[in-house]
């Protein structure tokens, strides 16, 4: 057994499901693809997600205190994926 399996792992909505230009969520920073399914995703997969999730909270909050609002989230490398099925 799996030692993530052990564990559930939280969903990071807040509640605020808004894009940004670059289609991550203000409220939760995840993609489209992140956020689609995410009760269905290995564990593995969630746990990926969250780590991401950390780091771009960490560029975004940086950014603000640099008095550049949403610069760290824009500056994500991350790679966004719009359509789901190319």
């Amino acid at each position: 057994m799996d030692q993530l399996e052990l564990f559930d792992l939280p969903n990071p909505c807040i509640g605020v499901c808004q894009s940004n230009n670059r289609g991550y969520c203000i409220g939760c920073l995840r993609s489209r693809d992140e956020r689609f399914n995410w009760p269905l995703k290995p564990a593995a997969e969630r746990a990926k997600i969250l780590k991401l999730l950390e780091q771009r909270r960490a560029r975004r909050d940086a950014a603000r205190q640099a008095g550049k609002p949403d610069a760290g989230l824009e500056a994500d490398q991350t790679p966004f994926t719009p359509d789901l099925f190319g």
